[in-house]
């Protein structure tokens, strides 16, 4: 639980997985986040290329998804944080290695 604090994870129960009476270190959308990361990093390595435009959308997605909630419009579900955390994780990995790959063409 402390790695997940020390992430900045807010860590509430009522918006964590559970597995049995164990709560996850990290929030739903953090957890989405993170399984996105590993996705974005398989996706990379079997050659799959996102492009920009769909990077934005899916950060925008989850942005979305957080307003809605904080405006006090609709509130999420777990699964939708997931969801949503999934889609900006791996954007999130596409953008990071776009622009280490930019980086190393201005220096090569």
């Amino acid at each position: 639980m402390r790695l997940g604090n020390r992430c900045g994870c807010h860590q509430r129960e009522d918006r964590s997985f559970f597995l049995g009476e164990f709560q996850f270190p990290v929030c739903s959308r953090c957890f989405g986040i993170l399984t996105g990361q590993v996705i974005g990093i398989t996706l990379y390595i079997l050659k799959i290329r996102i492009p920009f435009y769909i990077d934005l959308l899916f950060l925008l997605i989850m942005f979305l998804d957080w307003y809605i909630q904080y405006k006090k419009i609709r509130e999420s579900t777990n699964i939708r944080r997931f969801l949503t955390g999934n889609l900006a994780g791996i954007a999130q990995i596409s953008i990071i290695l776009k622009i280490i790959f930019w980086i190393i063409g201005i220096f090569s």
